[in-house]
């Protein structure tokens, strides 16, 4: 019996303009409220004596520039693929969201810079740390209760877009967190007459988004150089192959991300005397149950071996 390949590929989503719209949507929110944000933290750093939300500030304004980053990814990523890009466009979404984790490291380096400074100051020279007021404790606050609402919305848009960048901006909402959270102790404890851990504060939180923009970057990078897929969800693939009867072995499964959709390459053995038509159904069956029940799955090649 000759040797067949079946190749099929998942159509073109139906809700592809829902997702970019999601995605449009949430980008759009998220922008405004981190602009206001920053302009919020900024005066209130100015009135209220806080070096920490002034850094803090800082990481609002990279915010900014990283939703638009997603926005734009977003749009494009959800291209219909072209004669210049015939597997889709699906890796701009990777790329915003390893933009992100570096853009996340470079704030957290500044805000540690500061911070370092202010202590060494403090230890060596003895400089004074100005005590903050109730104002910067005030926008700290506010700023917990605000992140934590963006973090909320996010990650449910980005589940319905199914949209890495999202994911990760969610992630820096909940990073965002951390910092605020480590500037209402500083400020605290610098009301009540510690100085010094205001910007002690401001180191902590430096560290804690440095590991989470690792975690963002780590995940960008996997998607981009096609890393295979988990092991739980080869295994659902196998055992969907096995459990057809017309298939006597698998003889190679290969799997490879790409953003967050999956390509699979899959040889399977058939008995030898079967004809070019059934081998092609049983192919064509493999598939479609493959896709049913991975709905990740974008791109299968199915290619039939004879049982020799």
């Amino acid at each position: 019996m000759p040797r067949i390949v079946y190749k099929k590929e998942t159509p073109a989503m139906s809700d592809r303009e829902t997702e970019k719209r999601v995605i449009r949507k949430t980008t759009l929110l998220t922008t405004l409220l981190n602009f206001l944000l920053a302009v919020m933290k900024i005066a209130a750093g100015i009135i209220g004596r806080s070096t920490a939300i002034i850094s803090d500030a800082v990481n609002s304004i990279g915010d900014v520039a990283s939703s638009i980053a997603v926005m734009i990814s977003g749009v494009f990523a959800r291209k219909e693929k072209d004669a210049d890009h015939q597997y889709g466009h699906e890796k701009y979404e990777s790329m915003a969201s390893v933009f992100i984790g570096v853009a996340l490291i470079v704030t957290a380096l500044e805000i540690g810079k500061a911070a370092v400074e202010s202590i060494y100051g403090f230890l060596t020279a003895g400089a004074p740390i100005e005590a903050p007021s109730v104002v910067a404790l005030a926008a700290a606050v506010a700023t917990i209760v605000i992140k934590e609402i963006m973090y909320l919305f996010t990650k449910k848009a980005a589940t319905k877009a199914a949209s890495p960048a999202l994911e990760a901006m969610a992630w820096d909402h909940r990073s965002d967190e951390f910092s605020a959270a480590g500037v209402v102790i500083g400020i605290s404890g610098a009301m009540l007459g510690l100085t010094i851990l205001e910007p002690i504060a401001s180191l902590a939180i430096c560290f804690l988004i440095i590991l989470v923009a690792v975690r963002i970057i780590k995940t960008g990078f996997s998607q981009v150089v096609d890393q295979a897929a988990d092991e739980a969800t080869v295994e659902r693939i196998r055992a969907i192959v096995h459990n057809h009867p017309g298939v006597v072995r698998i003889d190679e499964l290969k799997t490879r991300m790409f953003g967050l959709k999956l390509y699979v390459d899959l040889e399977i053995c058939v008995k030898n005397d079967l004809s070019i038509i059934d081998a092609h159904r049983i192919a064509e069956e493999i598939h479609d149950r493959i896709e049913d029940e991975i709905p990740d799955v974008k791109h299968i090649m199915v290619h039939v071996n004879p049982d020799l």
